[in-house]
């Protein structure tokens, strides 16, 4: 059975594991309203993808 010869310290174990974080949030700007939105996403605010109308906006009544 296998066995690590040396104890991996803290400082070693943790640089390893730097890239195992979560991403922070991506968000860009709708270029029809301004509103933040996620990338290749249709955009909640206007309702637009990729410069076209794909669904109605919700009215704020």
């Amino acid at each position: 059975m296998a066995v690590p010869k040396k104890k991996i310290s803290k400082s070693r174990r943790n640089m390893r594991r730097s890239h195992d974080s979560l991403p922070s949030s991506v968000h860009e700007e709708c270029p029809n309203c301004g509103e933040l939105k996620r990338p290749h996403h249709v955009c909640e605010a206007c309702g637009q993808y990729n410069g076209r109308d794909v669904v109605e906006a919700e009215d704020a009544a």
